[in-house]
């Protein structure tokens, strides 16, 4: 990639070899952005070709993609990615921390380093790699951050009890480093989908609940498409997903928590 000489903005995107992180890293080569695409798989070269070979369908310029394979539930996969881009030489733009998993199943049976390496990339890393991004960008004066959560952060989530608050957590990071950095000409949105037709609920372990693969969910590309547009006009927050979806964020803010907890409690214990 000639890092130093493109001409085009920079944008970093986490967990983007799949799901809504790919779509959202399309929208971003197809309109204009370079990236730095990142993943933990061995699905991540390949995205990053795609991504490459789509900005230069539909942008003017053909799209550069620097591809990073880090596991950020790993702190030294964060300054992995984080070396990627200062290597790149050039000011970070845009940055969307959307890596993140589930786990479903009673917490009575669920394994303890397996949900403490959740924590560890749906919350640490965010906060890691966010403290690069954001002295990045206030020492640049300019850019913006998107933050995936979940509209899991507005309800207790049981068979999915340690999810929840970590989407809760990235929640209120996203809406208070909002505001500290609004003096320094960068703008955070907080990214909140609802049940979205990738294969996250597949790689938590819940395609025996009523999240599974005969669940209506809503579509990637049209939550990828609602982040998108929040991030470039600089909005607080989104909830992604469709009109029903939008609305249970609504209703959130007035049900009490533990009628929120047995109902999600339906939806994601496991079937016999």
């Amino acid at each position: 990639m000639s890092s130093t000489s493109s001409r085009r903005p920079l944008a970093l995107v986490t967990g983007a070899s799949a799901g809504i992180g790919y779509e959202f890293a399309q929208l971003l080569a197809i309109n204009g952005f370079d990236l730095i695409a990142t993943g933990r798989s061995e699905h991540t070269d390949q995205a990053a070709t795609d991504l490459a070979r789509h900005g230069t369908d539909l942008a003017r310029h053909g799209t550069d993609v620097i591809p990073v394979r880090a596991d950020l539930a790993q702190p030294e996969g964060v300054e992995t990615v984080w070396r990627a881009v200062e290597e790149a030489g050039r000011p970070l733009d845009a940055a969307v921390l959307n890596a993140g998993r589930s786990i479903g199943g009673a917490f009575l049976d669920t394994d303890l380093d397996d949900e403490l390496s959740l924590i560890q990339l749906n919350v640490a890393s965010v906060v890691h790699l966010a403290k690069h991004v954001a002295r990045h960008m206030a020492g640049n004066g300019r850019g913006r951050i998107l933050i995936t959560s979940s509209v899991s952060a507005t309800l207790p989530t049981p068979y999915e009890t340690v999810y929840g608050p970590s989407r809760a957590f990235t929640r209120m990071f996203a809406l208070g480093l909002r505001e500290e950095l609004k003096e320094h000409g960068v703008s955070v949105t907080c990214l909140m989908p609802g049940a979205t037709d990738s294969n996250f609920h597949a790689r938590a372990g819940m395609n025996n609940t009523a999240f599974g693969p005969s669940m209506k969910k809503n579509s990637r590309k049209d939550v990828a498409r609602q982040g998108f547009l929040a991030l470039m006009n600089g909005h607080a927050e989104v909830v992604g997903g469709n009109a029903a979806t939008k609305r249970t964020a609504i209703e959130h803010r007035f049900l009490p928590e533990t009628y929120k907890a047995a109902r999600h409690a339906c939806k994601a214990k496991p079937r016999p």
